[in-house]
């Protein structure tokens, strides 16, 4: 739904949801800007988990849990140093 509220009869101001469009006759020049939100892409389908992340957490994947985890099981430190994890 647009909304244009006008507090001066100056111009005459056209919207046309269909195309998105403004059209302004008659008046000053004016800048009009018309911003719609887009169709939403699909969700993502994982649960993130990052109540215990920790500074250079690396995310991963658990699949007992289902859930994509930054905690201090996996970081880059540990993935240098050969850690066991």
């Amino acid at each position: 739904m647009n909304t244009v509220t006008i507090t001066e009869q100056k111009n005459t101001v056209t919207v046309n949801e269909t195309t998105n469009t403004v059209t302004i006759t008659q008046g000053d020049a004016t800048v009009v800007q018309v911003v719609t939100e887009g169709p939403q892409g699909p969700g993502f389908p994982l649960t993130l988990d990052d109540s215990a992340k920790v500074d250079n957490s690396v995310l991963y994947y658990q699949q007992s849990s289902g859930k994509v985890i930054l905690d201090n099981n996996v970081t880059t430190l540990k993935l240098v140093n050969g850690g066991n994890f």
